[in-house]
């Protein structure tokens, strides 16, 4: 039992080992234990407020490109509106230019028909008068005594001759 009840000389000098040791550490350790643990909680505080203000940075800087996106958008709707435009133009403009060729083609293809039908007229005339010289020759040649019976018959050929 002597173990468990300790001896009044033992307890002083572990009270006074204790006292002594309370001492030291109050006037050594706890002065910068207190002094690193107020460090430590400005440090933590510090990083806190900096991290409050870079959560509030990235806010601002997620805000401002969402307004820079929507004005992206907006560009590229004006630029695709205004390409739209652009092609519509671009379109009516090849149209009517298309419709001006064809006219021009047109009137060119008709001249030209008129021109062809000029020409085929003059070119039937000039048969119809080689014809009727050649009618004229034949007639000379078999009635030459004859001359109003030739007037007659010259007149007579060029009646059934037709022109278009």
């Amino acid at each position: 039992m002597d173990l468990l009840i300790p001896e009044i000389g033992l307890l002083v000098w572990n009270t006074i080992a204790f006292l002594v040791l309370v001492f030291l550490l109050g006037k050594f350790a706890w002065k910068p234990i207190m002094k690193a643990i107020s460090e430590r909680e400005n440090s933590i505080e510090d990083a806190l407020n900096k991290a409050e203000l870079a959560k509030q940075e990235m806010a601002r800087l997620t805000a401002q490109n969402e307004d820079l996106m929507k004005q992206a958008r907006a560009e590229r709707d004006e630029i695709l509106k205004e390409a739209k435009l652009l092609k519509d133009n671009i379109v009516n403009e090849a149209k009517t230019s298309a419709q001006v060729e064809g006219a021009k083609l047109i009137e060119k293809a008709r001249i030209e028909i008129e021109n062809q039908k000029k020409a085929a007229v003059a070119e039937l005339k000039g048969q119809v008068s080689a014809l009727s010289l050649d009618i004229a020759e034949r007639v000379l040649r078999s009635q030459l005594d004859d001359k109003a019976k030739q007037q007659e018959l010259v007149n007579g050929l060029l009646k059934n001759v037709e022109l278009n």
